[in-house]
Formats: C-alpha cells, sequence, structure tokens
C-alpha cells in the first residue's frame, strides 16, 4: 500500500440509521453571480443572509456537470477556514448528497489549502473540487467570502465552465438537498450515510489537511536534503509568515517537524476566521511585518503566503526586496501549486 492509499483509507462509521429524505426546494435566481477566474467573491453577508444566495450558487456548479458525470462521483471540498466556512460547506454536503455525487474528501475542519485540493483531486480522479476562498481579501463577518470550482485536472474552472455555471444561475428555479444529513468535520474518517432512492451509501472522508499534500512533494523534492539544509549547524535561517491563512498548519508540518527548522521558523500558523483582524495579502503593506524582520539580518530568507496558499510574497536578505508569486496549475502539470 502506498504512502497515499495509507492516507486515504479509513474506517466507516454507519451515521444515520434508514434512509435520509432528499428534497427539492423552489428558488429565485440573482443576475450577479458571475464567477471570475478566481470564483465568485462577494461580502460575506451575501452569503450569509441573502435567501438561498449560497444553494443557488452551488447547485449551479452542480447543474453545469451532467448528470451521467456527476452519478456516483468523487468531490473534493475544503477552504481557508475564513468565516462562515464550516456553514457552506456542511450545506455544500447535503447538496452534493441530494445531486447525485457518491463520495466527498474534505479536509479536517474543512481546511484545505487550494494547492491541496488541486492535488487531491488529481489524486483520487475526482470530477473536481469546490474551494471556499476570498484568497487575499479579508475575512470575517464584516469581510469576503468566495467560492472557487476547479475541474478535474486540478486546475480552476476555464472560462467556458463558469460561464456556463452564471447562465445557469441567472435561470435556476430550484435545488436539491438532504437537510438532516450531518457530517463531523472534526473526525478523521469515513461516514456513510443511507439515502432515500439510493442504492449506495452517500460517503463522507474527514482526511488530514496536510497529509496529502506532503506525500506528492515527498515525491517531487528531496527532504533529505532540505532537511539538510534546514536543520544543520550552518543551516539557511528562514522565516515564514502564514499570516493566520490556511498554509500555517503545512508549514509547521512539513518544515518544521518534517524537515527540522526551528519552530521559530515559522510564524502566525493559526488559521484565523478574520486572519487576526488583518489584510492575507502577502506585499509590502501587509507583510511589512516580515520585511522588517528581515531587515535584522538575522534571516536569509523569508516569505509569506496568502490566505488559500496561492501567492507568495519572497524576501531576500540584505536589501529585504520582495518578490510576488502567484503560481498556478497547468492541465498536465504535476505542480506543487494550485
Amino acid at each position: 500500500m502506498s504512502d497515499f492509499e495509507e492516507w486515504i483509507s479509513g474506517t466507516y462509521r454507519k451515521i444515520e440509521e434508514g434512509p435520509l429524505p432528499l428534497l427539492t426546494f423552489a428558488t429565485a435566481p440573482y443576475n450577479d453571480q458571475k464567477p471570475g477566474t478566481s470564483g465568485l467573491r462577494k461580502k460575506t453577508y451575501y452569503f450569509e443572509t441573502k435567501p438561498c444566495y449560497l444553494e443557488n450558487f452551488i447547485q449551479s456548479i452542480f447543474f453545469s456537470i451532467d448528470l451521467k458525470d456527476r452519478q456516483g462521483s468523487s468531490l473534493v471540498v475544503g477552504g481557508d477556514g475564513r468565516y462562515f466556512n464550516k456553514s457552506a460547506i456542511e450545506t455544500i454536503v447535503q447538496m452534493a448528497a441530494a445531486n447525485g455525487i457518491g463520495r466527498l474528501v474534505i479536509g479536517q475542519n474543512g481546511i484545505l489549502s487550494t494547492p491541496a485540493v488541486s492535488c487531491i483531486i488529481r489524486k483520487i480522479k475526482a470530477i473536481g473540487g469546490i474551494i471556499l476562498t476570498a484568497s487575499h481579501n479579508p475575512g470575517g463577518p464584516n469581510g469576503d467570502f468566495g467560492i472557487k470550482f476547479n475541474i478535474s485536472n486540478g486546475g480552476p474552472a476555464p472560462e467556458a465552465i463558469t460561464d456556463k455555471i452564471f447562465q445557469i444561475s441567472k435561470t435556476i428555479e430550484e435545488y436539491a438537498i438532504c437537510p438532516d444529513l450531518k457530517v463531523d468535520l472534526g473526525v478523521l474518517g469515513k461516514q456513510q450515510f443511507d439515502l432515500e432512492n439510493k442504492f449506495k451509501p452517500f460517503t463522507v472522508e474527514i482526511v488530514d489537511s496536510v497529509e496529502a499534500y506532503a506525500t506528492m512533494l515527498r515525491n517531487i523534492f528531496d527532504f533529505n536534503a532540505l532537511k539538510e539544509l534546514l536543520s544543520s549547524p550552518n543551516r539557511l535561517k528562514v522565516r515564514i509568515d502564514a499570516m493566520h491563512g490556511v498554509v500555517g498548519p503545512y508549514v509547521k508540518k512539513i518544515l518544521c517537524e518534517e524537515l527540522g527548522a526551528p519552530a521559530n521558523s515559522a510564524v502566525n500558523c493559526v488559521p484565523l476566521e478574520d486572519f487576526g483582524g488583518h489584510h492575507p495579502d502577502p506585499n509590502l503593506t501587509y507583510a511589512a511585518d516580515l520585511v522588517e524582520t528581515m531587515k535584522s539580518g538575522e534571516h536569509d530568507f523569508g516569505a509569506a503566503f496568502d490566505g488559500d496558499g496561492v501567492s507568495t510574497v519572497l524576501v531576500e536578505d540584505p536589501t529585504a526586496e520582495l518578490e510576488q508569486l502567484e503560481p498556478r496549475t497547468s492541465a498536465s502539470s504535476s505542480s506543487i501549486w494550485g
């Protein structure tokens, strides 16, 4: 069994007894749900308070996928941990079950970086992934929220698909949901649910948010050489600022625990719903603390990440000049970025 197979395997738990009903509710369309290259982004209150705003867009995503492709397929779901992340995932789980999805793979507590979602989609041959993030935009009740759809190659949905989603959203009349289905996002393992008029149970797998991505990195990079570089007496001294976004657990697990960099090499690594009241945008303004730290000359290399882990700012001693990167995964790439 491979490392990845060990990561994805687990013990099934039957959560509910008796089939859960699948319901259809009438809705009215909105004319402003046009996703861009980074998905649909709005103020959080749009999704939290506007009737069926979230349900309409999620149903439009499902309707954009042919029913024959949807039936029994796998879908990956995760987000950057911002406010409303867990609530949105609960709704997505219920709607996925009612729309023919057979299996959901979700990061523990709803946490998955965009690159990790891309990785898992390709590894399990999922039909795609739904990512809950507004990237470098602020979070919280008064902040922003967003939804991205990545397709089966792990990359963002192309314009033809986002246009299709938008057209559906302007004419949608109903959405399907299984309101009694409740998932525990905090417990690792597989949960199964019997659904009304379905021959096979619906499966939800809660997975370690970091491990699948770390497994991929081990297959790409020489971790022994990196550990020597980061933990030897003459080590490269690094400073990584996760800006209280989704990258924090990845940095702590991979950089510090596995590669041996000192614990103080990584800061602001606990994902917070409002990113600690800061703007998770790695640039001169919002990564100013990192720039000042690098000017001290105590570190050789520094980096900061945005909310969902796709934008990076790199700072190098002694000039503390910044280079901002926004890598993307191409259709044929095995890149570490999503």
